[in-house]
């Protein structure tokens, strides 16, 4: 990969998240931990979809980003989907 290549970053939308102004272990948890939290702060979050983008175009692969979980970020890439949540994945 070339270095001019890679997607630059606008953090703009990262400092005005609500994922910012709490603790990373409720959007990075452990393996077999509840997401739950993460998803509940994120569907509160107006950065959501910006979010959700920024995963989806940089292949985040771990974490909640979005509010959805890497499960369900790969099934969004498989399946081509736009990666607007349904509400079940929300809570």
């Amino acid at each position: 990969m070339h270095i001019d290549t890679i997607t630059p970053t606008d953090p703009a939308w990262q400092a005005q998240a609500l994922c910012a102004q709490t603790g990373a272990d409720f959007f990075f948890p452990e393996p077999g931990s509840s997401v739950r939290e993460a998803k509940r702060i994120c569907a509160m979050c107006e950065m959501r979809p910006a979010c959700l983008e920024y995963a989806l175009a940089n292949d985040e692969r771990f974490g909640v980003w979005g509010g959805l979980s890497e499960k369900e970020r790969l099934a969004i890439r498989r399946d081509g989907k736009t990666g607007e949540p349904t509400g079940r994945e929300c809570g």
